[in-house]
């Protein structure tokens, strides 16, 4: 039984996976901090599934790309929590769990967040409808080398996550057979990263929450500042 935080955009979700069924899961896109709302979501859920949370088996977050404060918050908070509980804690890639959103889907995955400066944090997986295989790693990307990526492949492609509108529009039309995913697909979801944790446990992860870390993929804006600072001296 997992419980699996999504904070790295502008909604938060917590999800509850037991048994390869999704039990529950809560969803809030209203603008409000997730250090806010993300851990009042997850004892509501918990409290109406009747679930008490040392019956948990292990705690799941999106551990990156995505908002840097986004990510640091749903990292520390299944870092604290799977902490006290003594429960495994599992990172996974935002990217890859967004993929898992649209695992029904039978072709290319593009993954893509809106990563600012011209550019979005993104990957793509081959969807047979049942599994994932990945075709890129996780990276940080110009819209243009997107388009490059993007017509590599053949077969029909589908782009989600928060950055799917924005590469549809500005290179999804120039490439053939690409699509744009329906808003209920396309979003990040904690459901996402809960699927993705299960598969990690049945791989064999053993869920080592003091080695877990954000991945940001490039540095923040006031490291660029201050490595420029530190090169110019």
């Amino acid at each position: 039984m997992i419980l699996a935080f999504e904070t790295s955009a502008k909604a938060a979700s917590v999800a509850l996976w037991k048994d390869d069924v999704l039990i529950a899961e809560y969803y809030q896109n209203c603008g409000q901090t997730h250090s806010k709302t993300l851990m009042k979501m997850a004892q509501d859920l918990l409290d109406n599934c009747g679930i008490k949370a040392q019956e948990l088996t292990a705690i799941a977050c999106a551990s990156g790309p995505g908002s840097f404060t986004g990510v640091r918050i749903g990292v520390a908070a299944a870092k604290g929590m799977a902490w006290g509980l003594q429960k495994p804690c599992l990172g996974v890639s935002t990217l890859e769990s967004m993929a898992y959103q649209a695992l029904s889907f039978q072709g290319v995955i593009c993954c893509a967040m809106d990563a600012r400066r011209d550019q979005v944090y993104h990957a793509m997986f081959l969807s047979d409808g049942k599994k994932l295989t990945r075709l890129s790693e996780d990276c940080a990307i110009s819209l243009e080398e997107l388009r490059v990526e993007l017509k590599k492949h053949e077969k029909i492609k589908i782009i989600v996550g928060d950055g799917a509108m924005l590469c549809y529009n500005n290179v999804g039309q120039t490439v053939s057979d690409c699509h744009c995913a329906p808003e209920h697909l396309r979003m990040q979801r904690a459901s996402g990263v809960a699927l993705a944790a299960a598969k990690q446990l049945s791989a064999g992860d053993d869920g080592n929450g003091a080695t877990m870390m954000p991945n940001y993929l490039r540095l923040s804006q006031a490291e660029r500042e201050r490595l420029q600072k530190t090169e110019g001296a």
